[in-house]
């Protein structure tokens, strides 16, 4: 694997590849059966929405904080040592 392309092991290519996109704003609702997560742009609005259970937002909240750990182990260790960014 190129060093430069995202881990993700669901990840797919070719035909049948899903479409991606870019997203700088995010909300995120709940009722007591699901979370609904929004994703868009700042200047275009939101343009994909997931419904999950609570339980599946656990999941994904426990692999973006887990992948975000991995992240900064990898790349905070290279840069000069300058704080984080908040």
């Amino acid at each position: 694997m190129n060093p430069e392309e995202p881990k993700n092991r669901h990840a797919t290519k070719g035909a049948g590849a899903k479409e991606g996109r870019y997203a700088n704003f995010f909300q995120v609702g709940h009722n007591a059966f699901e979370f609904l997560i929004e994703f868009g742009q700042q200047d275009r609005g939101v343009h994909t929405r997931i419904y999950v259970s609570p339980q599946y937002a656990r999941v994904l909240s426990d692999l973006l904080v887990e992948t975000l750990a991995q992240h900064d182990r990898e790349f905070l260790s290279k840069q000069s040592g300058g704080p984080r960014p908040s």
